[in-house]
């Protein structure tokens, strides 16, 4: 039951030889998201052993050509590989004008459907629910209409302990209602609480995902606990006066944030072309949030399972 981020492009909007633009890959029991479609998004695919075709869903943060000039040629390779599938987008309102273009002038050929699912609300709020996964969507802080995305593991169906069936001789639908989390009420009185006869055997997984933003007061609040936090760090403290021009981050922001939201640990991405060492920004993230990482194209971060003992 994997769950893990690749991530596949760390620049921001200038070109740079060895990076690409903002593009990630969420694996999550086997279920691929892609998050951010920057151009070249299709060639870190083939690159890093992910399918085209088997894109489950698509997360695009803002419509800024660094997070999304990647979708058309995706797109085109999927209808040329046969892709048959409704494809989910979820984007930005002025997503639908950009999708009309594409298929009116480039869209021969491709026999699926794109499903935009337009983003809306500022404070979070679910956009997907799966059987194994929900994600949930906000707003953040930046030029455009920017969103950020939450993606959260379920939490699995309780197990029963054993050694209780036999004890208490649990009859079938007496287990079945346990495990659906309801206490059982027997004809002669007795309680059979939940908490004592099951547990939940792990811990469900959590990844956020920030990039563009700046700074703001509530941000903290929509990710707090999270396993992950992916956040960028488009500038080290020397451009503090241009980030918040731009409505960008530095390290140090993004580490004050993960902080603050107590999450597990810190990937840094999106950064400026500027910097030819990154351990400048890596650095000043890790003097307030130890746990932090450079993110790097091709880098893979695992968020392990934790299960719970049955006893």
């Amino acid at each position: 039951m994997d769950f893990s981020l690749t991530t596949m492009g760390t620049a921001s909007a200038r070109p740079v030889a060895n990076k690409y633009p903002s593009a990630h890959v969420l694996r999550i029991h086997g279920r691929l998201f892609l998050i951010d479609c920057g151009e070249g998004t299709q060639l870190q695919l083939s690159r890093y052993g992910f399918s085209h075709v088997k894109i489950d869903r698509i997360f695009i943060s803002h419509l800024h050509g660094d997070h999304l000039f990647g979708f058309f040629g995706l797109v085109s390779t999927m209808a040329l590989m046969g892709r048959t599938a409704p494809l989910y987008v979820y984007a930005p309102i002025g997503f639908a004008g950009i999708l009309t273009f594409f298929m009116e002038h480039f869209g021969e050929g491709v026999v699926f459907e794109i499903i935009h699912v337009p983003l809306t609300s500022l404070v979070p709020r679910v956009i997907y629910e799966g059987k194994s996964v929900e994600v949930s969507a906000f707003g953040l802080n930046h030029r455009v209409d920017a969103f950020g995305f939450l993606f959260r593991e379920k939490e699995p169906a309780r197990n029963i302990h054993k050694w209780k069936i036999k004890a208490d001789n649990l009859t079938l639908a007496e287990i079945g209602t346990l495990k659906r989390g309801e206490d059982v009420i027997r004809p002669d009185g007795q309680m059979l609480k939940v908490d004592e006869y099951t547990y939940i055997p792990y811990k469900g997984r959590s990844l956020a995902y920030c990039s563009d933003t700046a700074p703001f007061a509530e941000l903290a609040s929509y990710i707090r606990g999270v396993d992950l936090l992916y956040h960028e760090a488009t500038f080290a403290e020397d451009l503090l006066e241009m980030a918040r021009m731009t409505f960008h981050s530095t390290g140090s922001q993004a580490a004050s944030v993960a902080l603050e939201a107590e999450v597990g640990r810190l990937v840094i991405g999106h950064f400026s072309s500027r910097y030819r060492d990154l351990n400048i920004i890596l650095k000043e993230a890790q003097a307030i949030f130890p746990a932090t990482e450079l993110a790097q194209e091709g880098m893979k971060f695992d968020i392990p399972l934790v299960r719970y003992s049955a006893e």
